[in-house]
Parts: structure tokens; C-alpha cells; sequence
């Protein structure tokens, strides 16, 4: 959207949602807002603080902006495209004039994206619609599967190696995600976090085998972890995740906390931490049962081994009366914590965004402060890759 615009000779600026303030709106005559919601309805990180901090308020008199808004989601969930409306109705409410109406995109709702393209082309003056495409999905074969906790009293979880049918292996960062369109998905692909580097050879995922209510398998999940056999392939392909990359955490000590599945991003980050080198890494994750859910235990023992993991906190709920997770391990370690956050530490989050990923943030926020915690954030040393 922003290159369309420049190319028409529009000074364009483009900005992540939280850099978006009421003096940066007040002195624009247009702004375009493109938003997705997450979990329950929720904003996405890189828009949490504008909802936090302008939103709350009464807000500036925006009568003098004309706006259009680009409202992404998914109807699978029951809040479908919730951010995206209160930020709809937060510009009405200011008096911003809207330059069409709320524009609502299903997935990847062609119908949608097309109504978006021609709103792009008439703000632009041209009479042609951008073209835009999503990549196209390929064909990847299923090189290996294991099932990675038999005797667990969890769903199973299985570790998936997969290359491309044709071509060599693409590169991809630490970070970053796959998406899978199992047949009979429609337009519904699913995100799964990739547990390895294109130096490992192969594209690793870490996927546990979902139920649904009535008890048959995930559309996802049940073609991976059962009906793709191996030497099979299944339609991939690679998406990009900038906020989870390391980028300018590079340099910085790394916190790492997750649960479940959530160590395959995690994995993926403490790779691409052993081949630069980079030895201050703190893992906090959490599973059910010490025996059958310790995923990737021979990694873990050897970059505990070779100094690449000096702290490492395994957190294991069932092996006590008293349930423990790895928010109550992050708020017993609140002094190591601040320690490594005055060093300059960045915090990377990556697991269930419902019950860990929502614990752990509150957890932060009494340790650190709400405050200090949207700082960490808006300075990106607070990354989140929950689902």
C-alpha cells in the first residue's frame, strides 16, 4: 500500500501502529490504518500501546483527518476483526472523516483485499489497482517424522523435517514462520513457528496433534502429525516475522520463556544465538512431565553443556501437588530478571497465548511495572510470538 502511494507521488510515511501519536495525526490530512487483532480480540503487540495510551483517553479533535481503515482477521474466532472495529469507532468518535467505510478482510479474503486495492487506486488517482499477491504455497515433502513424548499425559507432539519438492532449500530467519494448507483448509492456512536454520538442512515444526470438540483430529494437525505420509507433500509456505527475528537484540543478552510447543521458535533463536557465538541465553520453559515432555533434550543438554545456556529453568507441572509454570519460576527468579534487564536483556516469548503467554505478561508487569514493561516494548525488547 505504501509503495502504491509513493508511487503516485504521495509523501507516504510508514509506521508500526505504536509509534502513532495525536501530534503525528494532527498534522496529517490522511492516514490509512491497516490492523489485525489477536488472541480474544485483542491488538497486536506493535499496536498494544496505542490502544493503551491514546485510546483510553477523550483523545485530539481529528476533524481535519480523513482515514481509511483496513480491518484484518479471522472468522474461526469469536472476535472477529474486534481491534480493528474499536479503532473504527475511536476515529469516529474523534471526528475523523472517513474516506470510505470500514473495510473487514476475512483471512485472505480475495473479495477484500480487492475492495482495499481499489480504495488504494482511487486515494492515489490512478485508475489501476495495485498488484498485490500473496506468495504462492509449493510443494514440500515430509523428509521425517517422530513422535517426540509417548507416555505423556498431554497430546502427542511430533517433530516434523520437511524440504522442498523442487529447488533448493529457501532462507528464512530465526523467528520467522510457515504456514501449511492442508487440503481441505480453503483459505484458512495455519502459522506454525519454525524450529531450525536453512544450515540445518531441512525446515523443522514442532506440531501437537489438536482435538476438536467432537474428538476428531485439527485440520492442520491431524494431516501433519497422521494422514501426510512420509515422502509426501504438503502446500508451504515461508512467512516472515520481523517483530520475533533478533534483529537489533542481536547484540544483547537473551530471556527466553515458553511452554509447550513454543520451544520450536525458541530453538530456532538459541540456533542462530550458537552460531554467532552469543553465550548470555536464559531459557525458562515449561511442560507437563519431566521424562516424556523434555523437547529437544539432547539440544538443551548441550547448549547447557557448552556454555551457550549459563541459566536454564525447566518447569515441569504435574511432578508436584501444587501445579508449577513457568510464570511462577519467572516471579521466584524477579531479582535474576532485573539483573539481566539492567544489562541490557531482551525478552523473547513464544508458547500459548491464552494461559502462558497472557500469566507471563502480567507476571512481568508486577515484577517490572506496567510501565516499564510497555518501555521494553516499545524499545522492541519485549517480543511475543503467541497463539
Amino acid at each position: 500500500t505504501a509503495r502504491s502511494l509513493g508511487a503516485a507521488s504521495l509523501n507516504t510515511t510508514l509506521v508500526p501502529l505504536n509509534r502513532v501519536t495525536p501530534a503525528l495525526l494532527a498534522t496529517h490530512e490522511q492516514a490509512l490504518f491497516l490492523v489485525s487483532t489477536c488472541g480474544e480480540g485483542d491488538a497486536p503487540d506493535n499496536g498494544a500501546l496505542f490502544e493503551r495510551h491514546c485510546m483510553a483517553d477523550a483523545g485530539p479533535d481529528l476533524s481535519r483527518l480523513h482515514v481509511g481503515v483496513l480491518a484484518m482477521g479471522d472468522r474461526e474466532y469469536a472476535h472477529f476483526c474486534a481491534f480493528g472495529r474499536r479503532l473504527a469507532a475511536w476515529l469516529e468518535a474523534r471526528g475523523a472523516v472517513p474516506l470510505f467505510a470500514p473495510l473487514e478482510m476475512d483471512n485472505q479474503d480475495a473479495n477484500a483485499l480487492a475492495a482495499w486495492q481499489q480504495q488504494v487506486a482511487h486515494i492515489a488517482g490512478s485508475g489501476e489497482t495495485p498488484d498485490w499477491r500473496a506468495p504462492a504455497f509449493t510443494p514440500w515433502r515430509l523428509l521425517e517424522r517422530r513422535h517426540l513424548n509417548p507416555g505423556s499425559s498431554g497430546a502427542p507432539v511430533f517433530h516434523l523435517a520437511l524440504a522442498p519438492e523442487h529447488g533448493p532449500l529457501p532462507e528464512w530467519q530465526a523467528g520467522d514462520l510457515v504456514q501449511v494448507q492442508p487440503p481441505e483448509a480453503g483459505e484458512h492456512p495455519r502459522d506454525y513457528s519454525i524450529a531450525s536454520l536453512p544450515a540445518d538442512g531441512a525446515l523443522h515444526l514442532l506440531v501437537r496433534l489438536q482435538a476438536r470438540p467432537d474428538g476428531t483430529p485439527g485440520l492442520a494437525s491431524g494431516h501433519l502429525c497422521k494422514d501426510l505420509e512420509v515422502g509426501r507433500s504438503v502446500a508451504l509456505r515461508l512467512k516472515p516475522h520481523a517483530n520475533f527475528r533478533l534483529g537489533d537484540n542481536a547484540g544483547r543478552p537473551l530471556i527466553l520463556i515458553g511452554n509447550g510447543t513454543g520451544i520450536a521458535g525458541l530453538r530456532a533463536l538459541l540456533k542462530a544465538r550458537e552460531a554467532r557465538g552469543d553465550k548470555r541465553n536464559w531459557l525458562i520453559f515449561g511442560e507437563r512431565h519431566a521424562g516424556p515432555d523434555r523437547h529437544y533434550r539432547e539440544d538443551l543438554a548441550r547448549w547447557r553443556n557448552n556454555g551457550l545456556l549459563p541459566r536454564l529453568d525447566l518447569v515441569f507441572s504435574r511432578e508436584q501437588a501444587a501445579k508449577d509454570y513457568v510464570q511462577h519460576r519467572l516471579a521466584q527468579r524477579g531479582d535474576v530478571l532485573q539483573d539481566w534487564l539492567d544489562e541490557g536483556a531482551a525478552l523473547y516469548v513464544c508458547g500459548s497465548a491464552a494461559t502462558m503467554g497472557a500469566a507471563v505478561d502480567e507476571t512481568l508487569a508486577q515484577l517490572l511495572g506496567r510501565e516499564a514493561l510497555d518501555r521494553l516494548l516499545a524499545e522492541g525488547r519485549y517480543r511475543r510470538d503467541v497463539y
